[in-house]
């Protein structure tokens, strides 16, 4: 028999979900109480800027506009992000295939390193010592605790990601034979992804940033510091993204009393993120010079290409919504719409989040596209995008994850209370960040600039035809603010008010007439070996000549680019 015609047992996608113990549970929680006090604090940072940006406000104390900017960017982007995801996933694999004393020891020291470095890196900030942006380009200088603290950040997920492949290792000694538990399978791409992207941003940190802020190099080469951050920045958005994918797949169907539509379709959209996210970092630099023009040309082609999987899942999903319908008995063409349980915030705030992806990943392809990037590029249409992608569809995906995850961890009861504010929250969240982000949008349009403070602008003529976005910007971020309020509420009263109990860990199985899932969908040399062969295609000639033809360093620099 043929490699291709090789298949898996279906039933291995069925396997008796395992239970989460005090001490495992303990290590999760550990990991969300880091990332909603950083929720709490990087939206309160996001509402002083459109406070500051509507021009009617200052900021009290001497607090400069670029420290709450910066705060707010390395708080939300990175920290409230990779803490939840990192929690979410372990709870995942500690779910699907176990986690043994030794692996969780490590996860707390994955933890704790973690938190250091974001301690590190939060008290450079707040002190003033890092108004750098949470992209932190050069010739802007930090810190060096900044940059070690990040750099404490980032091996603190390596650990992890060490952790997750060495459970799913274990599971597969055990288990010879069978195909690796779904969300285990996507746990382990995700990592591999985040891992693979990361050494570039670590290579900047230790190799040119810290020795720079240390004194011990006077120049910095800005335009390969830029690149290295952009082979990171990117698939950071997917290492985002793909946990919300995981939940979307494997959790979603469960929650609204379906199946998964195909256990390979989800594996295959996976892999192709893992080849697509990672080589295309250049269609961020599109404006730069000392890039070849053919080789940006060819990182949009690859861009472009992610666009695939992303449809693979649209379809997956409302595959997977209308097949559910139909089975509760929706006949029309649309009936099964109204079989989705319109009052289950588990499902509804999830569902906002599919929708606010639409026009997120139509303005992903406008910023992707070189003619058309040269208008939106660099303007707050940008900080729109963001706004709709992370902000929006991952946030709303990881607030519909709470409202299970916490009180199962916690052995409380998810109330009718607490679904009916989250309703009202999830309500709140979309309507404000329809409000901020199309003010943001249309002023990036008109030309307005991201990062920018009002006082920068204010009294041009430019300023007074921005003046009412900027308005609807301060009142959607103040919306936003009321339900960031609100999501840290419910997460209080999931901690430590809520009635005690048993909330279900929902995970889906398979459709029964699924196509069994082949082999070589666990082929991982084959998949981490074309991804490398991507990244050295794109990457090799281009980085040679940005290190050889490197213009004279660029000395420290005090403004804001």
């Amino acid at each position: 028999m043929s490699l291709a015609m090789k298949q898996q047992p279906n039933e291995e996608i069925n396997v008796t979900p395992l239970p989460i113990t005090k001490p495992e549970a303990k290590l999760y929680l550990s990991f969300m109480y880091v990332a909603f006090i950083s929720l709490f604090i990087g939206g309160l940072m996001g509402l002083l800027q459109v406070l500051v940006r509507s021009g009617d406000f200052e900021l009290p104390l001497g607090i400069g506009y670029y420290q709450i900017l910066t705060l707010h960017g390395v708080i939300l982007a990175l920290v409230l992000t990779t803490f939840f995801i990192i929690g979410f996933q372990y709870s995942l694999l500690g779910k699907t295939v176990g986690m043994s004393d030794k692996q969780r020891k490590l996860g707390w020291l994955s933890f704790w390193t973690m938190t250091i470095g974001t301690a590190l890196t939060g008290t450079a900030i707040l002190l003033g010592e890092a108004n750098v942006l949470y992209t932190f380009y050069a010739p802007l200088k930090a810190h060096p605790i900044f940059y070690i603290g990040l750099a404490l950040v980032v091996v603190g997920s390596w650990i992890s990601a060490f952790v997750n492949w060495h459970q799913v290792y274990v599971w597969k000694k055990a288990h010879p034979g069978q195909k690796t538990p779904l969300l285990a399978f996507m746990v382990t791409i995700n990592m591999i992804m985040w891992v693979i992207c990361s050494i570039g941003v670590a290579v900047a940190v230790l190799v040119q940033f810290i020795p720079w802020s240390l004194g011990y190099a006077e120049t910095i080469n800005v335009l390969l510091s830029r690149t290295l951050f952009w082979y990171f920045g990117h698939p950071l958005v997917y290492f985002w993204l793909l946990p919300a994918y995981m939940a979307w797949y494997a959790i979603i169907p469960k929650i609204i009393g379906g199946k998964i539509f195909s256990d390979s379709l989800a594996r295959l959209s996976f892999v192709l993120f893992l080849f697509f996210s990672i080589p295309v970092g250049f269609h961020h630099q599109l404006t730069e010079p000392g890039i070849d023009p053919t080789w940006k040309f060819i990182q949009v082609v690859l861009t472009f290409m992610v666009i695939v999987p992303s449809l693979m899942t649209a379809f997956s999903m409302f595959a997977m919504f209308e097949t559910t319908g139909r089975k509760q008995g929706a006949t029309g063409l649309f009936d099964w719409f109204k079989k989705l349980p319109w009052k289950d915030v588990r499902f509804v705030a999830p569902f906002v989040g599919m929708l606010a992806f639409i026009p997120g990943g139509a303005g992903g392809i406008i910023n992707a596209s070189h003619q058309l990037n040269t208008l939106v590029h660099n303007t707050i249409w940008v900080t729109g995008h963001f706004h709709l992608t992370i902000a929006t569809t991952v946030l709303l995906t990881f607030f519909g994850i709470a409202y299970w995850l916490i009180p199962h961890l916690t052995g409380r009861k998810l109330t009718p209370k607490i679904h009916k504010l989250g309703i009202y929250q999830t309500i709140i969240w979309a309507v404000g960040m329809l409000i901020m982000s199309g003010a943001m949008h249309i002023q990036g349009l008109l030309g307005g600039p991201r990062r920018s403070s009002f006082s920068e602008y204010g009294g041009t003529e430019q300023a007074a035809e921005w003046v009412g976005y900027q308005t609807a910007q301060a009142v959607g971020g103040t919306l936003l603010f009321i339900g960031i309020v609100l999501m840290v509420y419910i997460f209080v009263d999931l901690i430590a008010f809520a009635p005690k109990g048993e909330e279900e860990y929902p995970i889906a199985e398979e459709e029964e007439d699924a196509q069994p899932t082949p082999q070589w969908m666990e082929n991982w040399k084959l998949w981490i070996g074309i991804t490398i062969a991507l990244i050295l295609f794109a990457y090799t000639i281009p980085m040679i000549d940005i290190i050889q033809n490197a213009p004279p360093g660029s000395p420290p620099f005090d403004g804001i680019l």
